[in-house]
C-alpha cells in the first residue's frame, strides 16, 4: 500500500482491522441450512420471517413488526401507510443519507431539508419549526450514527402541529431514548439491515410500530395488496411485493442475541478513544450525543476537527497510517438530483460544522480499546503536522 510520509515514520497499523460483516457463526449457519432443506423460502412460505419480525419488534418496544427487501423501501412504505402522498411535504434533515428524500419522493410527496443542530447533528424542534409550511405532513427523524434524536421535544411539536413522526433508525438498532428503544417513539419507525449495518443481511428492511392500523396498511402495501388471512388472490388495496426472505431472517435472529454485547464492544472505542483524545491535548473531538441519549449503538464515530484543520489531507494521512476515515455525507440539499425535487430550508448550523466532520466505520469500532488506542496514535501523529493546518487558515 502507498503511504504518505507522516514524520518519515512506519504508519501505526497496518489496516488489518476486524472484517464487517464479520463471519457467520454456528447459530446462523444452521438456521440458513434448516432454511435451505425446508424449501420454504419466501416469508410467505415459511416462519422466520415472521419470527425475526416480532423479536426485533419487541426488542425495540413496539407490539407490530413487517419484514421488507431493504430500509429505503421501508421508509417508503411507513409513509404510503399513513397516507403521505403527492401535495405533501416531509420534513427530513440536511445531514443524512440520500435515501432519505428519494423515499419521500417515491412515496409522491415533497422532501423539505431542514437545518440541523450544530451540537449533535440531529433535526431539533426549532430546525423543524423553520421548515414548517402549509402542506407539512410528517417529519423524518434520523437516529444518526446510532445516536438517538431529541425525541421528546419532537414528538411535542408533531403533538401540535398534527405532524406523522418516522422514525429512521436505520443506523440504530439497539440505542435507546430515556431508556426507550428508538423505532417506536415516534409513529412509525424504519430499520435497514443492508450490509453495512450493526445487524445485516447484506440486504433486508424492517417496519416497527405500535399503531394497528399503519401495521396493517404497511402490512398490505409489502404483500402486493393483499390482507392478513385474506384470499392469495384478493388485492383489497395497491400493493407490491416488498418481502424479505426466509434467508435473510435466519441471518439476522441469532444476531438479536449478540446485538447487545457488540454494541458494549463500540462503546468501549468510543470512550477509550474520547479519553485519549482529552488526555492527549489531540485537536479533535467526538460529536456529542443529543440530550436523552441513554445508549448510543455506535453504528459510526464521528469526529469534529477544529476549524483551521485541511480535512482532506487529514483524511489522506491518516488512510496512509492504516485508519481509514471517511469524510461522510454531503449536504443533502445540495446533491443536485435531490434539489429538483427537494425544498432546502436555510442550514446555517450545518454550514458551520459540514466541512470539520470524519467518519470512523464500525470494523475500527469493534476493535474496542485497543483499536482506539491505535486510532489515538494516528490522530496524534496526523493533527500535529503542520500539514494537517488548512491553507485557508
Amino acid at each position: 500500500m502507498t503511504r504518505l510520509a507522516i514524520d518519515g515514520a512506519t504508519p501505526v497499523h497496518d489496516g488489518s482491522w476486524p472484517a464487517w460483516p464479520p463471519a457467520p457463526d454456528e447459530a446462523q449457519r444452521a438456521l440458513v441450512h434448516q432454511a435451505m432443506e425446508s424449501g420454504a423460502w419466501s416469508s410467505s412460505a415459511g416462519p422466520l420471517c415472521d419470527l425475526f419480525a416480532g423479536r426485533f419488534a419487541a426488542a425495540h418496544g413496539a407490539s407490530h413488526g413487517i419484514t421488507m427487501t431493504n430500509g429505503t423501501l421501508a421508509l417508503f412504505v411507513a409513509l404510503r401507510a399513513a397516507g403521505v402522498g403527492p401535495g405533501d411535504d416531509v420534513i427530513v434533515p440536511a445531514y443524512t443519507f440520500v435515501a432519505c428524500a428519494t423515499s419521500v419522493v417515491l412515496a409522491g410527496a415533497t422532501p423539505v431539508i431542514a437545518d440541523v443542530d450544530p451540537e449533535h447533528l440531529h433535526l431539533n424542534a426549532a430546525a423543524i419549526e423553520r421548515s414548517l409550511t402549509d402542506r407539512s405532513r410528517a417529519v423524518m427523524v434520523v437516529h444518526l450514527a446510532g445516536s438517538p434524536a431529541p425525541m421528546q421535544e419532537i414528538n411535542d411539536l408533531a403533538a401540535r402541529r398534527g405532524l406523522l413522526v418516522l422514525e429512521d433508525s436505520a443506523q440504530a438498532h439497539g440505542a435507546t431514548y430515556r431508556d426507550a428503544p428508538v423505532g417506536a417513539i415516534g409513529d412509525i419507525g424504519t430499520f435497514s439491515f443492508q450490509s453495512s449495518k450493526a445487524m445485516t443481511a447484506g440486504e433486508g428492511g424492517l417496519i416497527v410500530t405500535n399503531d394497528d392500523e399503519l401495521a396493517r396498511h404497511a402490512w398490505s402495501l409489502c404483500n402486493v395488496g393483499r390482507r392478513r388471512g385474506g384470499a392469495w388472490y384478493g388485492h383489497d388495496e395497491i400493493g407490491w411485493n416488498l418481502r424479505m426472505t426466509e434467508f435473510q431472517a435466519a441471518l439476522l435472529l441469532p444476531w438479536l442475541d449478540r446485538l447487545p454485547g457488540e454494541i458494549r464492544v463500540r462503546e468501549d472505542f468510543a470512550q477509550a478513544l474520547t479519553a485519549a483524545i482529552a488526555g492527549g491535548a489531540i485537536p479533535a473531538s467526538i460529536v456529542a450525543d443529543p440530550e436523552g441519549t441513554t445508549r448510543n449503538s455506535r453504528h459510526l464515530l464521528i469526529l469534529r476537527l477544529t476549524p483551521d484543520t485541511d480535512r482532506e489531507w487529514v483524511a489522506r494521512a491518516l488512510e496512509a497510517e492504516g485508519v481509514p476515515v471517511d469524510l461522510g455525507y454531503p449536504h443533502l440539499g445540495r446533491i443536485p438530483v435531490v434539489a429538483e425535487h427537494a425544498r432546502t430550508s436555510p442550514t446555517p448550523d450545518l454550514d458551520l460544522v459540514l466541512e470539520r466532520l470524519l467518519w470512523i466505520r464500525q470494523p475500527m469500532l469493534m476493535s474496542g480499546r485497543s483499536g482506539a488506542a491505535t486510532v489515538a496514535e494516528a490522530l496524534a501523529r496526523v493533527l500535529r503536522d503542520p500539514r494537517a493546518r488548512s491553507q485557508a487558515a
